[in-house]
């Protein structure tokens, strides 16, 4: 059996306020493979957001911990790329130039480790540039600025920065939440075919069930808290690459619809004590309605 990537364990939150301690997060036990895509789901305030900052490393746990690769997470690292539902992308520079701050980080690691000319870093720098841009279907924009391109476009290229970072996991909260229907399934059909391409291992927040079970391999279904933890873990055994218009009306696609579905409006306030099989998780699926 291969080793995690991503390993979870025992992983808690709590915070101190006026009125005592409030755990936010409790035992929240996970392992993540390589190239796998995690779809992390639950009510506002279960602890998704949580659970993402604190793989990114952008707060510490006060309970367990998160390795990473056989590393315990101490803080941001260039191994965890995050893209968030605001592009963040800087106003005064170009498309080309955005994507351009991470590859030059790349290259200069590069460049402090082997005897890698500066000249020949230049000409990588732009080479991955442009390909990360092609990858996005952006290099039609490379010359524009944020503020002349859409709200979609705008999420191609967060998504392209934290690519080249050539990050082992990219976190991504609610990346499509702002956008439009058309747009949002647009850019959840690209994210396909770049982690097919790359195999990236992906942790992404989302409200969206349907989005969930078209990208992902796993969904993890969050209780609700204070003290939320993981509910329940619904494996998604549809084939690669796949399509929206066939899955629509797939039966196993609505089976694992309806499942989620039912977690988060039935069974969303206690979190499951023991794995259940699939036949168990069929059993217990409600019928389509029309």
């Amino acid at each position: 059996m291969s080793k995690a990537l991503l390993d979870l364990t025992q992983l808690g939150m709590r915070f101190p306020t006026p009125n005592g301690e409030f755990i936010a997060l409790k035992n929240v036990n996970l392992q993540i493979n390589k190239g796998e895509f995690i779809s992390l789901i639950g009510h506002s305030g279960c602890g998704k957001s949580t659970v993402l900052n604190l793989v990114a490393g952008l707060h510490l746990p006060t309970d367990g911990g998160v390795i990473v690769d056989g590393r315990e997470v101490s803080g941001p690292g260039p191994e965890r790329a995050v893209v968030f539902q605001n592009h963040s992308l800087l106003p005064w520079l170009t498309v080309y130039q955005n994507v351009e701050l991470a590859v030059k980080q790349i290259a200069q690691s590069q460049l402090s480790q082997n005897s890698t000319s500066e000249q020949s870093s230049k000409q990588w720098i732009k080479e991955q540039v442009e390909h990360y841009l092609d990858l996005i279907q952006m290099s039609h924009a490379a010359d524009k600025k944020p503020d002349e391109i859409s709200g979609g476009m705008k999420q191609r290229v967060g998504i392209a920065r934290a690519l080249a970072l050539q990050p082992k996991v990219l976190l991504m909260d609610e990346p499509f939440g702002a956008l439009d229907a058309l747009t949002r399934a647009h850019l959840q059909d690209s994210l396909m075919k770049i982690q097919a391409e790359l195999n990236n291992t992906v942790i992404m927040i989302t409200h969206d069930v349907d989005e969930a079970v078209l990208l992902s391999d796993k969904i993890v279904m969050m209780t609700n808290g204070p003290a939320a933890t993981i509910g329940e873990v619904l494996e998604i055994d549809l084939p690669r690459p796949r399509n929206r218009v066939a899955l629509a009306d797939d039966p196993q696609y609505q089976k694992y619809r309806q499942s989620v579905l039912r977690f988060l409006y039935e069974k969303q306030s206690k979190p499951s004590t023991q794995p259940k099989s699939t036949e168990q998780k069929e059993l217990e699926v409600p019928a389509k309605t029309a």
